[in-house]
């Protein structure tokens, strides 16, 4: 008699790569594409089918030249401002396929849900809905925050995807009911910026000024998990993998070393942890706007 085995929550993580010098050693470029494509071969032999990219940097180009062969993974595509105008957006959107070597994408993601509440908004889903159409892409939707209003938004478009900030210091999109809103009406519900874009390993020395009034609470959320003993990477991973409604959980990465202690904490059991407690509320501006932090770990 065979059972199934049950779905483990690391299925629903993602990756995005990122190119920080603070994160991983630079390296000349042949090297460069050597180490990213170790990266991506330690994503699909876990199991990770879904890597985000956005238009800014080389990384589509690193991604293009080190897909493993057959690729198991799908990819989604960010498009570059409005403002740059409805023919750019669609072109640079084709070339992020082109730059990657691939001949359709997962998603292509407005991303800025601003655009769509202005005047071009709906020529803009348009433009990216007949992307679709067309077969380029296989789904359509936005990047969102909870103050730009997304399962508003959503019931105007109807997009396929939505991506979120989420995090155990942010907690708004699920509090405000906003994942669950999104995901009854069948969107696949992106998160992002699950390590509160470095915060949570930050000490209090090295907190940008904006932050500084917060180091006390951020100490406080800090002891909370040693005393649990549960490394914050572990509690950030717990937390976003098993909220309902979420379909991945993406991980931003600079090297294959930080993936794999990702992975491992991924697969950490679910900490007893009263989540609540460790938000921050009074600080939801700053965390989403401010600049990524170095990502250390126990890694």
């Amino acid at each position: 008699m065979r059972f199934a085995v049950p779905p483990s929550p690391a299925d629903k993580l993602a990756i995005a790569l990122v190119v920080e010098p603070d994160r991983s050693r630079p390296l000349p470029p042949g090297q460069r594409e050597e180490a990213t494509r170790h990266l991506l071969h330690t994503a699909g032999d876990s199991g990770i089918g879904l890597v985000a990219t956005r238009p800014e940097g080389d990384v589509e180009r690193m991604l293009g030249q080190a897909w493993p062969f057959p690729s198991p993974f799908r990819v989604t595509v960010r498009t570059v401002p409005l403002a740059d105008g409805l023919d750019r957006v669609e072109a640079r959107a084709r070339r992020s396929l082109e730059r990657m070597g691939l001949p359709r994408g997962d998603a292509v993601l407005v991303q800025n849900a601003a655009d769509l509440a202005g005047a071009e908004g709906r020529a803009l889903w348009d433009r990216l809905q007949a992307l679709k159409d067309r077969g380029v892409f296989r789904k359509v939707g936005f990047i969102a925050t909870v103050e730009d209003g997304p399962a508003l938004l959503a019931r105007r478009f109807q997009p396929d995807v939505v991506q979120l900030t989420c995090n155990i210091l942010d907690q708004r999109a699920a509090r405000s009911g906003v994942i669950a809103d999104l995901a009854s009406q069948g969107i696949e519900v992106h998160l992002a910026s699950v390590f509160a874009q470095g915060l949570l390993f930050a000490n209090r020395e090295s907190l940008p000024p904006e932050l500084a009034d917060h180091g006390m609470a951020l100490s406080r959320t800090r002891r909370r998990l040693a005393e649990a003993r549960v490394d914050p990477m572990q509690a950030a991973l717990a937390y976003a993998l098993t909220l309902p409604g979420v379909a991945s959980v993406i991980a931003s990465v600079a090297s294959s070393a930080e993936l794999r202690a990702i992975i491992a904490a991924s697969h950490a059991p679910r900490p007893d942890i009263d989540w609540d407690a460790l938000a921050l509320d009074e600080a939801p501006a700053a965390l989403a706007s401010r600049p990524r932090l170095r990502l250390v770990s126990a890694a």
